[in-house]
């Protein structure tokens, strides 16, 4: 019996250039160096689950949220969605049913826009009258508890944080998409709001069969809201398990480490651990954790380990690769 993905990685890579005359130097046949922000990651987001994906700033989160949302083509590996493969192609059908709520409302809503105009974008691509994208607005608002009439010709700059949030919600739910993006849809805001934020796309997950990727610093967050959890460091995911679980017995030093700087809901980030997050231009060879992992072992320096199941998690570590714990 096949596994009901509603969207499925297969050891996709996004590669950017390290310098913005990256095509130049092709041209000049120059060496070019690449900045590894996802590297051969295999990911799947089952229909109708939470999957959080969590880990510091620089481990490729977003970028791997915008292959998913298509608006970045893999550099290599395969994306498919509802078991069609995504490429250029297919991307215009497929984009249809998702949609992305970005990091900072402020910066992704047109300042010159009215609410209504910015809420029905998305139904540009759709053959559907101005009556009906009005009528899709009102009905639409409601769902993240603003007010059509009040709010329809207000703009961006009118908004508090959290109403700014909520707008970008429902631009993202408007075309009833089977998949949303959300990338740190609190992180921006105080935590009274990011708690009021959460309970909204919880109701809204219930009511409306959605299928959520959250990306986050906040591992809090993620326990919040998550079915799973699936933890990135440094362009790979080195844990991947049930949200409970990952969150209550962590295997990979990387996500025990994220939990014992755990935040309360109301801060921005976490801290992370000691040392330095490694270069995506130039990783570490073998496990990319190693060197800030305090059960380093030669192995761990010299080559990369597979994630393998332990238990219900799946963990890429050689304290487990090697029979240890």
């Amino acid at each position: 019996m096949a596994q009901d993905y509603l969207i499925e990685a297969k050891q996709v890579s996004k590669y950017f250039p390290a310098s913005k005359h990256g095509v130049i130097d092709a041209m000049l046949r120059k060496e070019i160096l690449w900045v590894k922000a996802v590297d051969r990651i295999s990911l799947n987001v089952e229909s109708h689950e939470i999957l959080s994906l969590v880990g510091e700033s620089g481990a490729g989160k977003t970028t791997l949220g915008r292959l998913f949302s298509t608006l970045e083509i893999p550099t290599e590996g395969e994306l498919t969605f509802m078991e069609e493969k995504l490429d250029k192609k297919s991307i215009r059908k497929i984009r249809q049913q998702i949609q992305m709520v970005f990091q900072n409302p402020l910066e992704s809503l047109d300042p010159r826009m009215s609410l209504r105009d910015i809420v029905v974008e998305p139904l540009a691509g759709f053959k559907l009258s101005g009556r009906e994208k009005t009528q899709m607005f009102e009905t639409t608002l409601p769902y993240v508890g603003l007010d059509p009439s009040e709010f329809s010709s207000r703009r961006p700059k009118d908004l508090s944080g959290g109403q700014r949030q909520r707008v970008a919600i429902a631009r993202a739910i408007i075309s009833n998409p089977k998949f949303v993006v959300l990338d740190e849809p609190t992180s921006a805001l105080d935590a009274s709001i990011q708690a009021q934020v959460l309970n909204l796309l919880a109701d809204l997950y219930d009511k409306h069969n959605y299928t959520y990727l959250i990306i986050t610093h906040n591992i809090a967050v993620a326990k919040f809201i998550s079915d799973r959890i699936a933890v990135m460091y440094a362009g790979r995911i080195v844990e991947l398990g049930p949200a409970e679980e990952t969150i209550d017995h962590p295997q990979h030093p990387y996500t025990q480490a994220l939990l014992k700087s755990v935040p309360m809901l109301g801060s921005k980030e976490i801290e992370g651990p000691e040392g330095e997050t490694p270069s995506l231009l130039n990783p570490p060879s073998g496990c990319r954790f190693h060197p800030r992992c305090p059960y380093v072992m030669e192995i761990c320096k010299t080559t990369e380990p597979e994630l393998i199941m332990v238990g219900s998690t799946q963990v890429a570590c050689w304290l487990f690769g090697n029979g240890k714990k």
